[in-house]
Parts: C-alpha cells; sequence; structure tokens
C-alpha cells in the first residue's frame, strides 16, 4: 500500500529569500531518496501560468479590483490542486508549494480587506480542503523584504503588480502571517530569515525534522 505523501508550503513577504530556501530544501530531501516536486502560486499548470502572467505582467491586470484578484487566485490554485497537488500526494510522492492559500488570506484578505468569512470559504473551496502538512513563514522585517525585492533582476521593461506595491501593504501582509501563525501553531512555523541563508536553513531542517520523524538526523 502506498504511503500517503507530504504536503509542504514555504510563505513569506516577496523578498524574503523563499526560492533560496525552497532550492535547498528540495535538494535535501532528495537527497533523502524522497519523490519530491515543486510547484508555485499562482501558477504551476498551463492555465494557472497564463493567471499568473495576468496577475503580475499583463498591463490589463492593472487596474483589477481585489474581489477579482481572489478569484483568479483561486482559479490557478483549483487547477494546480486538481492536476498536480492531489495526484502526487495519492502517490506517496511530496510537494513543496512556493505559496498556496495562506497567500490569499493574508494577501487579499488581511492585507486588501476582503472579508475574511468569504476568503476562507473561497479557499476551502479551491483547495479541496486539503491543507498543507506544514507551512514555513520565512518572517523578515517588511522594509527588509521589499528592497530585496526591487532589487532582484527582472527583464527588461517588465513590471510586477505586486512587487511593486508599497511598503504599508507589506507591513500587513507580515502582521497577517504572524496572526495565522498564532492561529495555527501547530501547521504555521515562523522562520527567522533576518540571518544568513545557512542560519535560516538550519532552522529549516529543525522544523522539518520535528514534523517528520522518517527525515535524516
Amino acid at each position: 500500500m502506498t504511503s500517503a505523501g507530504r504536503f509542504l508550503t514555504f510563505e513569506g513577504c516577496e523578498g524574503c529569500g523563499k526560492s533560496t530556501q525552497i532550492t535547498s530544501t528540495l535538494a535535501w530531501l532528495r537527497s533523502a531518496k524522497l519523490t519530491v516536486h515543486e510547484v508555485r502560486e499562482p501558477g504551476g499548470t498551463p492555465v494557472g501560468e497564463v493567471i499568473r502572467h495576468l496577475l503580475k505582467h499583463d498591463p490589463v491586470g492593472q487596474s483589477m479590483t481585489a474581489e477579482t484578484e481572489l478569484l483568479l487566485f483561486a482559479a490557478s490554485r483549483a487547477e494546480l490542486v486538481r492536476q498536480t497537488i492531489l495526484p502526487a500526494l495519492t502517490r506517496g510522492d511530496w510537494i513543496i508549494a512556493d505559496r498556496f492559500h495562506d497567500s490569499t488570506t493574508v494577501f487579499q484578505g488581511n492585507a486588501r480587506g476582503l472579508p475574511m468569512e468569504e476568503v476562507s470559504f473561497i479557499n476551502r473551496y479551491a483547495i479541496a480542503q486539503r491543507e498543507p502538512d506544514l507551512t514555513l513563514v520565512l518572517d523578515l522585517d517588511p522594509a527588509e523584504a521589499r528592497s530585496r525585492a526591487l532589487r532582484r533582476p527582472r527583464p527588461a521593461g517588465q513590471k510586477d503588480r505586486l512587487e511593486d506595491l508599497d511598503l504599508g501593504f507589506y507591513q500587513k501582509v507580515a502582521e497577517g502571517y504572524r496572526a495565522l501563525a498564532q492561529r495555527e501553531p501547530k501547521r504555521v512555523k515562523l522562520i527567522d530569515a533576518s540571518g544568513s541563508r545557512e542560519q535560516t536553513f538550519a532552522m529549516i531542517q529543525k522544523e522539518l525534522r520535528h514534523a517528520f520523524s522518517s527525515l535524516p538526523r
């Protein structure tokens, strides 16, 4: 009988170092002979990648309403869950997601100010009620995170609607993640991302070993 897979998500402000830590985590888990798939949100499927471009880069999307943004994220997520995540978990594989439904709770709920009960209802439907097994939030001062995000290289002339939001928005995002960790302490773990890459990864390994006894010590 195939054992159930594991579902890990990484969250945080833009510029917090998620991509770097996901790369290290993938290499570590694969060195333990685990089958691990990396997905990202929005995106991860052909439909999702089209939605990602609209949400982040297409000039047409610059003036979209918060409600439209919420539903587009949910549509991309619903496709990713049903086409990729659930089949992989059923096979016993592991999934690492660069963002998942907690991003919507924090960005569209806390920061955009949409009614949280409506955000929660849409989230539950999009994820087919499959919560992550563990969510790691890279916690970094919003001003530092935003500064890092704005320094990242981009294709010439390309704008990123989400990365270019102001500092006040990202302060609300950081506060939302911290509140989420308080509400769901078993699933959501804050990782101090203010130190070196190595220090941050050591904390991630500690949380993963604590959550999953099968991982190498």
